[in-house]
């Protein structure tokens, strides 16, 4: 029971057929779209709605050909970061479900999202009118494939539209090096964390890049300023969700000069506000639900984000999440505006800023903000550099400078992850 993701890469396999498909940087060797087809053709099938884990333990190729597995014979796909994570329980799911899709956690548990063969090539489409992309510049494989993020950008052009992959074990300058030795421009979606480490060591100065992207996590504007000045590169911001796909991008030439400007709506995405400024997606790419329990925030092609927004002339200036503004004495601290003021600061690698209860009952509140900064930073000069940017009452109350804190696997830091290793930090009190 083949569906359409399987007719469609049919179409991409007839068109580019003994063309390359995917590259490895380091080794040189290459498969064309031929090959990929040769190794599906050797699997055993698979029975049809039944749940079907793909993992990258065995690297980008494998997890290509496990997807194409899945597509044609029906199977449900699951992508995992590693092998032996939580599977859902597909047992009584919708027919028609092509793909499941594990969210980051990031507002809270990780959830499941189903979608429909449709629903993800809506998304392929959208992002590649979006961003234009070329096919005679390869993408590179530095984000994870099983994440959402990549999957998007890297896996479904690959298979439904024929644009070419190169491979790469990790995201180290000698790794980027041999990606761009492979005689071609290349499209590189990455992370701000990358993009940051790159900048810093040099590397882009290197590296023939025709299309920069940048996703996961707000782009701070130091770095899109600085690789700007040096290499005239763009980065341009990209902003999604695992629910609805691609939602806005920062189609612009130059850099922005304002860090909550996310960019203009997706081809294809319409976007409103609802009541409180909750930023709501209608696009033919949204998830057809959660699984197993239902929320009325996803579904008939909208998906209700917890994200705060205003959106001006088109474009969309992020304001906070629903979840995320901390009560100081009954004003609403937005704290990703401490955390683009102090990602301004030079030295500052990585920061998150989060609330937890004030002993002043008056004031609700307190405000700690988590650094992995330059040893000479210390708590007494990120307070005089916020003061000089925030109101007296936006500060922080306390500074907890931390090494550890680096974005995860996803490029995403999770503000109740860190929130929980505060608390569980603090003496006990009796």
């Amino acid at each position: 029971m083949t569906g359409m993701l399987y007719a469609r890469w049919q179409q991409t396999l007839s068109q580019h057929r003994d063309e390359v498909a995917v590259m490895d940087a380091v080794s040189g060797a290459s498969w064309t779209f031929a090959a990929l087809q040769r190794s599906l053709d050797s699997l055993p099938a698979l029975a049809v709605g039944a749940l079907h884990v793909a993992s990258i333990a065995d690297g980008v190729l494998a997890f290509v050909i496990q997807t194409l597995w899945a597509w044609r014979d029906g199977a449900v796909l699951c992508p995992m970061e590693r092998e032996g994570g939580r599977v859902p329980d597909v047992r009584g799911m919708p027919t028609g479900i092509a793909h499941l899709k594990m969210t980051s956690g990031s507002t809270g548990e990780p959830r499941t999202v189903m979608f429909r063969g449709e629903q993800l090539a809506a998304d392929a489409d959208n992002i590649r009118s979006t961003m234009e992309l070329d096919r005679a510049c390869p993408n590179v494989a530095v984000i994870s494939v099983a994440h959402s993020y990549g999957f998007s950008n890297l896996v479904l052009p690959l298979l439904l539209q024929g644009h070419p992959l190169v491979m790469v074990p990790d995201a180290l300058p000698s790794s980027l090096r041999a990606a761009c030795a492979v005689g071609h421009r290349v499209t590189l979606p990455a992370v701000p964390a990358m993009w940051r480490a790159w900048w810093q060591s040099g590397l882009i100065k290197e590296m023939p890049v025709a299309l920069a992207i940048s996703a996961g996590a707000p782009l701070p504007l130091d770095v899109e300023r600085g690789v700007y000045e040096e290499t005239g590169i763009k980065i341009h911001n990209f902003f999604g969700s695992s629910e609805c796909g691609g939602i806005a991008y920062d189609r612009a030439t130059t850099p922005r000069d304002d860090a909550s400007l996310a960019g203009t709506a997706m081809d294809g995405v319409t976007l409103s506000i609802a009541e409180g400024g909750r930023l709501v997606v209608e696009s033919a790419a949204a998830g057809q639900g959660y699984w197993p329990a239902d929320d009325e925030a996803l579904g008939g092609g909208k998906f209700f984000t917890s994200d705060l927004v205003e959106i001006q002339e088109g474009r969309v200036l992020m304001r906070g999440r629903v979840s995320d503004a901390i009560n100081i004495a009954g004003r609403k601290l937005n704290p990703a505006d401490v955390e683009a003021a102090l990602l301004s600061c030079e030295g500052v690698k990585h920061c998150v800023v989060f609330g937890v209860a004030s002993a002043d009952p008056a004031r609700c509140e307190d405000t700690i903000a988590c650094v992995n900064a330059a040893e000479d930073l210390t708590p007494a000069r990120l307070s005089a550099w916020l003061g000089e940017r925030l109101q007296t009452w936006q500060l922080p109350r306390k500074y907890w400078l931390c090494s550890e804190l680096v974005p995860n696997t996803r490029g995403k830091i999770s503000r109740a992850e860190w929130r929980e290793k505060w608390l569980s930090a603090q003496p006990v009190k009796v």
